[in-house]
């Protein structure tokens, strides 16, 4: 049992301790560039990678953006089959 209950507070720091990161606002990017037609409908960060739900020539996507360099680091476009 004290196994156990070790294991599993183990489990919690190391999961606490992984998603902590280096992000302020000191170090966060003054500008992203998207497409000159898109429009930003929401924003989140998610493990450390801002994602912007944009709408570009009608059609939506999932962009993820590194937040300290502003690059765009991936995309995720939807389309309708």
């Amino acid at each position: 049992m004290v196994i156990g209950l070790v294991a599993v507070f183990a489990a919690i720091f190391y999961k606490l301790s992984a998603n902590s990161s280096n992000i302020s606002a000191d170090n966060i990017a003054a500008t992203v560039a998207i497409g000159e037609n898109a429009r930003v409908l929401s924003v989140s960060m998610h493990e450390g990678q801002i994602v912007a739900l944009i709408n570009e020539n009608d059609a939506q996507a999932l962009v993820y953006i590194d937040p300290v360099t502003g690059k765009i680091l991936g995309r995720t476009n939807f389309m309708a089959r």
